[in-house]
């Protein structure tokens, strides 16, 4: 549609800390994939979009970008990974801890970066406002992963042209996936004598981790979706819904939209 942009931006960080709600013996967990509702969180400080106000109610971000179809692409991972390490701290706010201080531990990531993919409706104010300060390398407020010391950069902004994926040959995909059964499955069956004379064609890793995707508005808790991240060539009659190619000069990227 002459109204639609798809559109990538570079978001990276010396640090993330996107917390997960469970606990391990005290210490707090991160995510390792920065996750949808963390991706509209910086998309609203961008903008200048209200945040966490009350108790039980949603923020004002995510219910004007809920809708928007986004796709996450990892930079510089090792096989899908962050590399992490944990950092203890005194939290001495009152309504940390009544009695006096109190000890944390949280896990965080080390140089995390993703490309992130936005399909824009113009029509609608909000997106077109999204658009026009990505475009512009504006910002209301510093966007940060997950805490507000952890700054984060926006840069690269890409436009691509984009067409459903009708697959006819085996195919890889660049960003996070959902997945939709196993993975191992639908791997494409690999030549053995050619893949010496190329490893890439065998693809090295696979990478799985369960994100949020949106909030149950009842419970107000994370939904969850299990994830993939390969470089894995997958077969053509793979189900995976929602995928596109996408073309840009001479770059090409087949991305899954949610």
């Amino acid at each position: 549609m002459v109204n639609e942009k798809l559109i990538s931006f570079d978001l990276y960080s010396d640090f993330a800390f996107f917390k997960k709600p469970d606990f391990n013996d005290g210490l707090q967990l991160s995510y390792n994939m920065l996750h949808k509702p963390a991706l509209l969180g910086i998309l609203g400080a961008i903008i200048g979009l209200e945040g966490y106000k009350r108790k039980g109610e949603l923020p004002q971000y995510f219910q004007l970008l809920k809708d928007i179809p986004v796709s996450i692409e990892p930079l510089r991972h090792e096989c899908g990974n962050f590399q992490k390490t944990s950092v203890k701290y005194t939290n001495g706010v009152g309504y940390a801890n009544a009695d006096g201080n109190l000890l944390v531990e949280e896990t965080m990531l080390i140089k995390p970066a993703y490309r992130c993919y936005l399909q824009l409706d113009l029509t609608n104010k909000t997106q077109a406002k999204i658009y026009e300060y990505i475009c512009t390398e504006q910002c209301e407020y510093i966007p940060y992963l997950g805490k507000n010391e952890f700054q984060a950069w926006v840069t690269d902004m890409q436009e691509w042209n984009t067409l459903p994926l009708k697959p006819s040959a085996s195919f890889s995909i660049n960003s996070l996936f959902i997945k939709e059964g196993s993975v191992r499955n639908q791997r494409a069956e690999t030549d053995i004598a050619f893949a010496f004379d190329s490893m890439e064609s065998i693809g090295s890793f696979s990478y799985f981790e369960r994100l949020p995707t949106g909030f149950n508005e009842e419970l107000m808790q994370y939904q969850l979706s299990d994830f993939a991240f390969t470089d894995w060539k997958l077969k053509p009659e793979s189900k995976i819904s929602s995928l596109y190619q996408l073309k840009a000069l001479q770059e090409e990227k087949i991305i899954q939209l949610f």
